[in-house]
């Protein structure tokens, strides 16, 4: 796996031949000389790096990391493997300023901050946004090639997006060659089955017609008494190379999870004594009675032409859904005497849709001395949800902390009725100017309208809203290359949401302007040791204004002066340093700060963001001997203390925790053993108040073993 075997067969001139990463795997190109023959080809073996060079996330063309004046780190498939890595906030830990909002359980454990803020309509799956995934369902990692993190303001080419940053999934592509293989991991806490499936290759002779097919089946008793998983997945593909210059991919996912809701824990008894004694973290507070059932699909297409070796032209197409059937208990208070949680209820059934149209035309070409990576970019994009909300016709019953009882049986009536329609048009252009081999300019920026629509019945009011937002979002960045190994670079950059207010409106009725966001970011990229291993130190600078809060004057409408700031330094490192050696570690500290408020919240930090956090995660596998094959891996992540709730009330401890992996694979099968939260470690992965603090994973073992034929 860390070496690759070419044979070139029937020529009697050597031809000039480079191997090169793509999200399919290895790509071979081969340039005949003058007077060779027919070439056949026979290439094994696949990547299994740590590192990535090229990414298509910061600029939408191939282009490397180095190049790109803004922080993007990957996470590529072989780390979420070796780490069994089943969610992608676990993928997340390995880069630098990402911290989790919420637990791990929950249906929204995608929801995660980077550099302080969070990524609300920030989720993007091969290049085409993702405004269900993530926010309704927890992604699946057994399509995922690799993940890419953009740090910082992504409106220039993404549109509508919070000033942190973005994640972009790159799926699995078909394979020219058949490649099959099944896995099965099992584990504890209280048990996990999960059986999955990869296949792929031609489905004809001139291998013109490419497919792949994964699925998963996830069933887990987790940790939490009465809380049990089962998901299920299954994404096709398949690509028609329509002529020379010409690829047609088609596209699907359909997600299913059902679980029950989980609130987490009170903080009394959790992070700080409660008199009456400890809470158990394995102690469910809902009821298992009421089930949380949520289905996501997607189709779609993507046609590449190119109508020479320097232009071409990208068209996407993607369809997607989510249907919501859920009735779920949560808390919503502690009574004085410690003991006795008061609940709350709801019942939801929606239907959401989107439909995104997409095309880019790309460039390369030369004016004077001054070489251009062109971009230009139109997006149309609309957004449908349609949904009931229905509340318990009697109150919710109480529960005991220390002595749980189940079984509620609640009868629900319909109190809201919604639709919501929010159309978007976004035209953008970019250019990467290279002044020579050393200084390059990137320049870019988009327009976008964004129309809001919506409609809301009660049973004693019916509102109607309609909004038009428009706005610029430009992106400046610079890099200089005194080697070509290392760039100095820095940008500034822009990012816009379209506010949401449960109010909707000012007291004086005028609309509110979309939230605004503005980054500064310097930093140095580097790549060492023949290029096998690269490193990013980045220093940033955000703020992010026009954040709708409370009016004081007014406290049945809201007002639009609500300011955070967030700057600080992140470290991220990966590659292999030495031959089986593996490594991929980040640090980063983040001072986030509400800055402007109205409800008594300026100077707080946000809750759930570390000042400090990190992670190290390191695999050797032996090389050569009777041991070839045989790996270890191990890992350390850390996070600093944390603010609990927006009043900082109380704070969550950092922590360290340490996983362990020890693997062996030979030919066409791999068998892995993984032990997460090594020592049991008991600690806290986020909380939005006192009543709703999430205890992190214990000890836990994960086994598996594929075979690829």
């Amino acid at each position: 796996p860390n070496t690759v075997r070419v044979n070139i067969v029937g020529i009697t001139a050597l031809p000039n031949a480079e191997i090169t990463t793509s999200p399919q795997g290895l790509a071979l190109n081969v340039t005949p000389s003058a007077n060779a023959e027919l070439i056949e080809l026979i290439v094994t073996a696949t990547a299994d790096d740590y590192q990535v060079d090229n990414v298509t996330t910061g600029t939408r063309t191939d282009t490397p990391i180095l190049d790109v004046p803004q922080s993007i780190q990957a996470v590529p498939e072989q780390v979420i493997e070796d780490q069994q890595a089943f969610r992608l906030d676990e993928a997340l830990r390995n880069i630098s300023g990402i911290a989790q909002d919420g637990s791990s359980l929950r249906l929204f454990s995608d929801r995660v901050s980077i550099r302080g803020f969070d990524i609300s309509r920030g989720l993007f799956k091969n290049g085409a946004r993702s405004s269900f995934g993530g926010f309704f369902v927890p992604q699946s990692t057994s399509n995922i090639q690799q993940v890419e993190v953009l740090k910082g303001p992504a409106s220039v080419l993404n549109g509508q997006a919070g000033p942190g940053g973005i994640i972009n999934i790159v799926t699995k592509q078909p394979l020219s060659d058949p490649y099959y293989e099944a896995s099965i991991n099992l584990g504890s806490n209280d048990f996990l089955f999960r059986p999955t499936i990869d296949l792929s290759g031609p489905l004809n002779d001139s291998e013109t017609v490419l497919y792949r097919l994964n699925a998963s089946n996830h069933n887990q008793d987790t940790f939490v008494d009465r809380l049990e998983i089962d998901r299920s997945f299954v994404a096709p593909v398949l690509s028609v190379q329509l002529s020379e210059d010409t690829t047609l991919t088609l596209e699907g996912e359909y997600l299913r999870d059902s679980r029950p809701g989980y609130s987490g824990l009170p903080a009394l008894g959790t992070v700080f004594p409660n008199p009456l004694g400890e809470i158990p973290i394995s102690r469910f507070l809902g009821d298992d009675t009421p089930k949380r059932e949520r289905i996501l699909g997607s189709m779609g297409y993507h046609l590449e032409h190119d109508f020479n070796e320097n232009w071409s032209i990208e068209n996407r197409f993607q369809y997607a859904f989510a249907d919501i059937d859920e009735k779920a208990i949560f808390s919503s208070g502690l009574e004085l005497d410690n003991r006795t949680l008061t609940r709350g209820a709801f019942g939801s059934e929606n239907h959401s849709e989107e439909y995104t149209l997409q095309t880019d035309v790309k460039g390369d070409f030369t004016t004077g001395l001054v070489q251009h990576e062109f971009l230009l970019g139109a997006e149309l994009r609309r957004t449908t949800f349609d949904g009931a909300l229905s509340s318990p016709t009697t109150d919710v019953p109480s529960i005991d902390l220390f002595n749980p009882t189940y079984g509620v049986d609640l009868a629900f009536e319909l109190t809201r009725d919604s639709f919501d329609r929010t159309n978007t048009l976004g035209v953008y252009v970019q250019d990467l100017l290279s002044f020579g081999e050393q200084f390059k300019v990137l320049l870019g920026g988009r327009f976008d309208l964004v129309e809001q629509i919506s409609d809301v019945k009660t049973d004693t009011s019916n509102d109607s809203f309609h909004q038009q937002d428009t706005k610029f979002s430009p992106r400046l960045g610079i890099v200089y290359q005194p080697t070509e190994n290392v760039s100095l670079y820095g940008n500034f950059s822009r990012s816009f949401s379209p506010s949401f207010s449960a109010r909707q409106r000012n007291a004086d009725g005028t609309p509110f302007e979309p939230t605004t966001g503005e980054q500064v970011e310097v930093g140095i990229k580097a790549e060492g040791l023949e290029g096998r291993v690269s490193a990013t130190l980045a220093a940033f600078h955000i703020t992010r204004q026009n954040i709708v809060v409370e009016d004081p004057d007014r406290p049945d409408f809201d007002i639009q002066i609500g300011e955070r700031r967030s700057q600080g330094i992140e470290l991220d490192i990966a590659g292999e340093v030495l031959p089986g050696l593996k490594l991929i570690a980040n640090y980063a500290f983040t001072d986030a700060e509400i800055t402007e408020d109205t409800e008594g919240f300026e100077g707080n930090r946000p809750n759930s963001i570390p000042r400090h956090s990190g992670s190290l995660w390191a695999t050797y596998e032996v090389q050569s001997g009777g041991l070839q094959g045989l790996g270890f891996g191990a890992g350390l992540f850390m996070v600093g203390e944390r603010e609990g709730d927006l009043d900082n009330s109380f704070q969550l401890p950092g922590y360290v925790r340490t996983d362990a992996a020890v693997f062996y694979r030979q030919d066409n099968w791999k068998a892995s053993l993984n032990v997460k939260n090594l020592f049991d470690v008991e600690y806290f992965e986020a909380s939005s108040s006192n009543i709703y603090v999430f205890p992190g994973q214990p000890l836990t073992v994960v086994g598996s073993i594929s075979v690829t034929f």
